[in-house]
């Protein structure tokens, strides 16, 4: 390590130590860092996650990609919701000025198991196979729709999830009406 103080001053704030040296960990996208607020070191962060409890307790860390940090780690010191987004204040955060170096850092995450949910993440890149075990391509996006979300499959094909029956490793398993999928 070399001598003296860092050349960035937010190296002290990030560290760059891994929960996991294995590496073996997947991250999801949880949140993003918006604008700082106030004096103090908060910041405003929009989380894309319905964890949202798990996800604010003091003491919760997340690897940060973007920005000008490439690959590091923060550890969030207190949260609290405001309208609707956080306020949130980083361990090492404590003014405006290192506040505001944080805009536009996405906050990742490893996954948080949870029983009886399904997560885009594990859908996404695995083949879809309906009731009489036809396999129809990758599901490549989940879209958002009111009535039900939808799996889109490579060739474009939309299947609501409200047909979704299992899914493991390789394949998402769905049992839909007739005509629905007809590879015609």
């Amino acid at each position: 390590m070399p001598d003296g103080p860092p050349a960035d001053p937010m190296s002290e704030i990030i560290s760059n130590t891994e929960p996991d040296a294995s590496g073996a960990e997947s991250y999801l996208e949880v949140g993003r860092i918006g604008k700082a607020h106030g004096l103090r070191g908060e910041v405003v962060v929009t989380w894309i996650t319905n964890l949202i409890d798990d996800r604010t307790r003091p003491g919760s860390r997340f690897r940060v990609t973007g920005g000008p940090f490439g690959e590091d780690w923060l550890t969030i010191a207190t949260s609290r919701p405001h309208k609707d987004r956080w306020l949130v204040r980083f361990e090492g955060v404590d003014d405006r000025a290192a506040a505001d170096r944080l805009r536009g850092v996405f906050l990742e995450a490893v996954p948080i198991d949870t029983e009886g949910e399904v997560f885009v993440h594990e859908l996404v890149d695995k083949i879809l196979v309906d009731q009489h075990g036809t396999e129809h391509g990758p599901v490549v996006a989940l879209i958002a729709n009111p009535a039900s979300d939808l799996l889109e499959l490579s060739d474009g094909r939309l299947v609501p999830l409200a047909f979704y029956q299992s899914h493991d490793a390789e394949r998402v398993q769905v049992d839909v009406p007739a005509g629905l999928l007809d590879d015609a």
